[in-house]
């Protein structure tokens, strides 16, 4: 890592509390732990912010350093991804570029993909392009900004989901996930991408599946929910820790129909299916939410979430707290931790200190987007990672047969 990035955090994470950076420290000596004694280290991840504050591009170079060995996420980030992670785009109303307002979300706004002359070509390669529409839309009053990948750009948001029924089908006839084709044409730096060249997990959970559009349906398509369930199984039962970052409805994931140590997979283990346990592994969980640590504090002082359980209580009405689904198998696992904040800096924070401990040389390191750091790693990912490059993949995939 370079000096001035590591001054950069060193500066930013000033502002993080001890008990946060206490936390920090206890998670990089789990993951430390785990690949100096040849243990794996997976990750759970959502969309939003972890694609926004360059999170999954840091998992990504994580992967590629060795500390990552597998990662579940959404079919939003899938979309994301095969996007290019970030783009920019100009955003105008769409009514005065003459689009239908019968398909125009709230507030009318319409997105331009600020494409490059190659990109362009290789869409028209695969679908026709209105040059006319592309035309009004540079013409038009607008704004530029930097969002997630693909999405409602046009053209690239169209044909990232046209693509994606093509990759769906191909997936069917390989035998192999949407996940693992798509990875093929990713950008090496997404972690479909170096997912695909070196052979590690990227799988999209079930409760992840709606997201991304039609991508998202043809993610769900690819593989029976029955596989997609014992793959993300044998990928949990694989790791030593398992890290949560901003994501929902861990409870379906974590310990999900093929868990044991909650009692979710019991039927499933009694019936003969691959069931895996969470007994005895490390489970840490980056979240804004402080009732997370609220429900983890109260488990640790009197084990009142397990007691709720043990005589069918309902949660929701015994703590004075929101309290949240997974909140109920994290809080009771002994190993859980929780780390409250920002996820733009806890990852950076954690990435830096492994690269020091385990001797990595980081290629990549996020930053906060609201730092001036951030807005220039943005505008890095805008400008170097590529979206899904089709002939590459088709490439691949002939090799692959």
């Amino acid at each position: 890592m370079e000096q001035d990035a590591q001054k950069i955090l060193e500066e930013l994470e000033a502002s993080l509390e001890t008990a946060t950076l206490d936390r920090i420290e206890q998670t990089v000596d789990l993951i430390a732990d785990a690949k100096q004694n040849h243990k794996k280290v997976v990750v759970v991840t959502g969309s939003g912010p972890n694609v926004h504050e360059g999170v999954t591009t840091l998992i990504a170079e994580l992967m590629r350093a060795g500390v990552v060995d597998g990662v579940a996420t959404s079919s939003a980030v899938a979309a994301h991804e095969m996007g290019g992670a970030l783009d920019q785009v100009k955003r105008c109303q769409g009514d005065s570029v003459g689009v239908d307002p019968f398909y125009l979300p709230y507030g009318g706004e319409f997105e331009l993909t600020e494409v490059d002359d190659d990109l362009l070509q290789s869409i028209e390669e695969y679908m026709p392009v209105d040059h006319e529409l592309i035309h009004r839309l540079q013409q038009a009053e607008g704004k530029t900004i930097i969002k997630a990948a693909g999405n409602l750009g046009y053209p690239a948001g169209l044909w990232l989901e046209r693509a994606s029924m093509e990759i769906a089908a191909l997936a069917r006839s390989h035998g192999m996930s949407f996940e693992e084709v798509a990875g093929l044409g990713a950008d090496e730096r997404t972690m479909l991408g170096i997912g695909a060249k070196k052979g590690l997990p990227v799988i999209v959970t079930i409760p992840q599946l709606i997201g991304g559009g039609l991508t998202g349906l043809c993610i769900g398509e690819s593989i029976g929910v029955i596989e997609r369930a014992n793959r993300l199984a044998h990928m949990l039962d694989s790791a030593e820790v398992i890290i949560e970052s901003g994501v929902v409805l861990t409870q379906e994931i974590h310990d999900g129909p093929l868990e044991r140590y909650t009692g979710h997979g019991l039927w499933s283990a009694w019936l003969g299916h691959f069931t895996y346990s969470l007994e005895g592994k490390k489970l840490v969980r980056i979240d804004l939410d402080p009732n997370l640590e609220q429900a983890w504090q109260i488990e640790r002082k009197n084990s009142s979430v397990q007691l709720a359980i043990a005589d069918g209580r309902p949660k929701t009405k015994m703590f004075d707290i929101p309290f949240r689904m997974e909140m109920s198998g994290f809080a009771r696992h002994p190993n859980s931790l929780p780390i409250i904040g920002d996820l733009g800096l806890i990852w950076p924070a954690i990435a830096r200190r492994l690269a020091k401990r385990l001797d990595l040389r980081l290629e990549f390191i996020s930053f906060p987007q609201q730092s001036d750091a951030g807005q220039a790693m943005r505008e890095w990912i805008v400008r170097e990672i590529k979206p899904l490059n089709w002939k590459k993949l088709l490439e691949k995939l002939r090799a692959l047969s």
